[in-house]
């Protein structure tokens, strides 16, 4: 059986920035639809708050949140996390302080109970807010993370040593720029998807990086760690479900456990991907993000990641999808 075929409409964007949060921060967002285009919106659906990963932006999300609104026919925000793209920068750059904004964004724009998804830092922030404030949320969906503390790995501290080399080289193409962070990264999309950050100084017309690239470089400490442990007693008892890549160490099957513990009503998802799930496999995101928005929630968990191969994951997931989509 095949997977299904969304058609999708027209759609279309505009930016904004909330009232002012308890933490200080106004973070930046994107809403789909624009205006007060409410056609298209079946208000018995829960909205869609969307949160990238380190070095991202609501820019980053914007092709796969279009595409979900359409298909669910359901409001999305598109958030810029604290000291990314348009949001302002704050010394602190935690978990407990970026769930401290968002919980405060959902008060403000007062939305009833939103679903949250996030990649990588996002998923850990949506992870943190559905642990603090079980009752804010109905569900969330976790890309490529696990609740526990965990090196990043070396290629986060490359990629902040190439973009502070780059500010210190005080280039002004980005060819330039992308030639310094051959030399930290082999990967044109990872360093296409770096160099988004980059914006031209008025002062001197070189290129500069709009994230605080020591500050964040300075917390990659903290985005390792986790606000909570096992002993807590914290749970969440709504719906989760965690997407993984295949080809990624991020979420082991030795973290199952953990995310039982804290999250008893979850369900497991693997995607022939590495830890840039939603860039490198967007189709196999989608259908594995509408199984939970499905209802009821589907019964079932995919087997651990050493009991099968890409390939035959896809396979399962687009004829779970299209058993619940028919």
């Amino acid at each position: 059986m095949g997977s299904p075929i969304f058609r999708l409409s027209r759609v279309s964007y505009r930016s904004f920035n909330t009232s002012p949060l308890r933490s200080g921060a106004q973070l930046a967002y994107q809403a789909w639809p624009a205006g007060g285009d409410s056609a298209a919106i079946d208000e018995s659906r829960s909205p869609i708050i969307f949160m990238h990963g380190l070095f991202g932006s609501k820019q980053n999300n914007r092709s796969i949140s279009k595409a979900l609104g359409s298909h669910l026919k359901t409001r999305i925000y598109a958030l810029d996390l604290r000291n990314h793209g348009d949001s302002p920068h704050f010394q602190e750059h935690n978990y407990t302080a970026m769930a401290d904004d968002v919980e405060q964004f959902v008060h403000d724009l007062k939305l009833g109970k939103p679903t949250l998804i996030g990649h990588s830092m996002g998923a850990k922030t949506a992870m943190t807010v559905a642990l603090r404030s079980p009752d804010l949320i109905s569900s969330f969906i976790a890309v490529d993370n696990a609740p526990v503390s965990a090196s990043l790995g070396s290629q986060f501290a490359n990629y902040v040593k190439g973009m502070q080399e780059i500010e210190s080289a005080n280039v002004t193409k980005q060819s330039d720029a992308d030639r310094i962070l051959q030399q930290y990264e082999d990967s044109l999309p990872i360093r296409q998807f770096l160099l988004t950050n980059l914006i031209r100084s008025k002062e001197d017309n070189t290129l500069k990086f709009r994230v605080p690239v020591n500050l964040l470089g300075e917390s990659l400490g903290e985005l390792s760690g986790f606000p909570f442990n096992p002993s807590d007693p914290v749970k969440f008892e709504g719906p989760s479900l965690f997407i993984r890549g295949t080809r990624s160490r991020y979420v082991q099957d030795k973290t199952l456990p953990t995310i039982a513990h804290f999250f008893p009503n979850y369900r497991l998802v693997d995607v022939d991907a590495g830890h840039w799930v939603i860039s490198e496999n967007p189709e196999a995101f989608k259908n594995g993000s509408l199984l939970l928005m499905s209802s009821p929630f589907p019964n079932f968990v995919f087997l651990p990641l050493s009991s099968h191969v890409g390939s035959e994951t896809d396979s399962v997931m687009c004829i779970a999808v299209t058993e619940f989509f028919q």
